[in-house]
């Protein structure tokens, strides 16, 4: 192991434990990288003893400041490259009623029962005299080399103990595409109240980063068959199932929301163009009707959709910004592209789009792409050279005229001058209708031809021109 040591750091580390007759040990995921091949920028130190102490003497070799969380007795350092954590070892024991462990001194075998999967389990000494030897009573190894989830104690205490555990099983599953151990999915389903003692910030920081796995439907797929999905997040659970009536089903909205999420996943890392595929249905279930002769109908369900969002936003402690306003533009136009891909594209169809979407446009296309899930080959064929019209179309109106993130070259303050006027109604009358006779190229976007409109609108709506401007 002593070739995976090469950072300085480890060095002058190993020489203090030496110096001190300090036992220490690298542990927990910079040991699971290394047998991934992944490189990792974030160092825990175990110290058998005062950890904080201990990085305080590592500080002072450095030349270094030593940040100390005397709550939580760990120090953490910066040095080079790399984020290094103390801690001394632990043993732990949990009250029923909170995650929170009572916490005692412990030896190092304590501290890695004390670990939420075997293969963060594993550490490596950097005392001199055993330097680079690697421990691994857990068996580590040989689960990464398996590609499983395995809990080092009986997983029922495991996620009893600590029920954010059941979510990171998920994430560490989803991110490194393993299999979570029956076991353990067993003890999941029979923990799943416990995930209630558990923030709704923590809980949502590992769905995020389920969300951002390069194939997010493996964590969503674990939260539904586990139940831990309804408990969450129940609005996405709502989207499960088919109804049949004389004959006619609709697809099943749950699944088609997870291969959209995966078909975004191969094309963006955004967090939020993924939360908004994540999203674009969510209102199907709330809008679902059966026509007769004509089958289901989901009439308005980007609307609704995109009214749903500050609420599933609230509930799961997401930003409520400009993310949230991201996401519900996008629910809210998602079906544009796909209705402007199947008909003759007008220019004015494509202006309002861009004026709609503005610095969106792409993302918004990206997300209408992923949204077309069929099997048929035929149908993907004709989507994907329709969307390629689209895209042109877009572009091409847009060199011309320049409507993205459109800036009316009439202002409000323009038409108050012209006709003597104090803001009121007249003045919105006369900007929506200049708005809209550019959308619909009734008149080219600049300010003569506006000017032009706006006067020939006043006089029609009897008023008088006060002042003639440039």
């Amino acid at each position: 192991m002593k070739q995976h040591l090469k950072h300085p750091i480890f060095k002058i580390i190993s020489k203090i434990s030496g110096d001190l007759n300090a036992e220490t040990y690298v542990i927990g995921g910079f040991v699971r990288d290394i047998f991934l091949n992944r490189t990792s920028k974030d160092v825990d130190i175990l110290v058998i003893g005062n950890g904080p102490n201990f990085a305080l003497e590592v500080g002072k070799i450095l030349k270094t400041k030593v940040a100390v969380f005397k709550n939580f007795g760990t120090a953490m350092l910066r040095y080079k490259d790399l984020e290094v954590e103390f801690v001394g070892a632990r043993k732990e024991s949990y009250r029923a009623d909170s995650r929170k462990p009572i916490v005692e001194d412990g030896t190092l075998e304590d501290d890695q029962k004390r670990r939420d999967f075997t293969i963060n389990a594993m550490a490596i000494h950097l005392h001199p005299h055993k330097y680079g030897e690697l421990v691994d009573p857990f068996d580590g190894i040989k689960h990464l080399e398996e590609k499983k989830i395995i809990t080092p104690l009986n997983p029922n205490e495991t996620f009893s103990d600590d029920p954010l555990r059941m979510m990171r099983a998920i994430r560490f599953a989803t991110q490194l595409n393993f299999k979570i151990s029956q076991d353990a999915i067993d003890a999941i389903k029979l923990n799943l109240e416990r995930i209630k003692i558990v923030s709704k910030e923590r809980i949502t920081d590992e769905l995020n980063k389920i969300i951002l796995s390069p194939k997010p439907s493996i964590g969503f797929n674990y939260l539904f068959d586990t139940g831990l999905l309804k408990l969450i997040f129940p609005q996405m659970v709502a989207l499960y199932g088919v109804d049949v009536i004389e004959g006619k089903g609709h697809k099943d909205n749950f699944y088609h929301t997870l291969q959209v999420l995966d078909n975004v996943a191969k094309t963006s890392e955004d967090l939020w163009l993924r939360w908004a595929a994540i999203l674009h249905d969510i209102a199907k279930p709330a809008t679902k009707r059966f026509e007769k002769n004509h089958g289901w109908t989901f009439h308005g369900h980007e609307d609704k959709g995109a009214r749903m969002v500050p609420k599933i936003f609230a509930d799961l402690k997401l930003p409520l910004n400009d993310k949230m306003k991201f996401v519900q533009l996008l629910v809210q136009l998602h079906l544009r592209p796909i209705v402007l891909a199947q008909e003759v594209v007008t220019d004015s169809a494509v202006r309002r789009l861009l004026f709609e979407a503005g610095e969106h446009t792409e993302a918004l296309m990206l997300l209408c792409q992923a949204d077309v899930t069929t099997k048929n080959e035929y149908k993907i064929k004709k989507y994907r050279n329709n969307f390629e019209l689209v895209k042109q179309k877009l572009k091409d109106v847009e060199e011309r005229d320049k409507i993205r993130n459109w800036q009316p070259p009439v202002t409000g303050e323009d038409i108050m001058k012209t006709f003597n006027l104090q803001a009121g109604k007249e003045v919105g009358i006369i900007k929506n209708k200049i708005r809209e006779a550019i959308l619909e190229g009734d008149i080219a976007n600049n300010r003569s031809e506006a000017l032009y409109f706006m006067k020939k609108t006043g006089i029609e709506l009897g008023l008088k021109i006060e002042k003639e401007l440039d």
